[in-house]
């Protein structure tokens, strides 16, 4: 496991999220600019996997209201989806994500375990950040580093943040 880098585990969550959505909500998504590091992140509905097994890390997806609401809407084929149907609906597609990932690793690199989906909203920053909040907002401190994918549909309706810390 030793010889897999971080960039081919970066690849197959692009493949994944591309894959989930295609497969469970009919739509095509385009990446955009990898960043190559750890910023914060601010974002209504935030689904959250952790990953166990060679490696260890989290998967996260992060969408704004107007993204999460046509996610669960087209997820869970309703017409105006509540907030438990929103964060249900973001924290299957995250699962889903983490899933699709989890066979492709395996199938290419070995053993993955995946933890349940968590769902937040707020402020996710790095623990070397910590302290800068002079808000005092509540937030959720990340020691990992990782990337950020965005992600948008070619109709504009989906953009997103996938991002993986490993």
């Amino acid at each position: 496991m030793t010889g897999i880098s971080f960039e081919e585990i970066m690849f197959t969550i692009m493949s994944a999220t591309q894959d989930t959505f295609r497969n469970y909500l009919g739509v095509e998504i385009l990446a955009g600019k990898v960043e190559k590091k750890v910023d914060p992140v601010d974002s209504d509905v935030v689904g959250i996997v952790g990953v166990a097994g060679d490696r260890v890390g989290y998967i996260i997806l992060a969408a704004d209201s107007t993204a999460a609401v046509a996610i669960a809407k087209d997820l869970l084929m309703m017409d105006d989806p509540d907030e438990e149907s929103i964060r249900d609906a973001i924290g299957e597609l995250t699962n889903n994500i983490a899933g699709v990932f989890k066979t492709k690793y395996h199938e290419q690199y070995g053993s993955v375990a995946l933890g349940l989906p968590l769902i937040v909203s707020g402020m996710l920053r790095t623990v070397s950040e910590a302290g800068h909040d002079q808000t005092g907002a509540s937030s959720m401190n990340v020691q990992c580093k990782g990337v950020t994918i965005p992600f948008k549909s070619l109709d504009g309706r989906f953009a997103l943040r996938v991002m993986v810390y490993m």
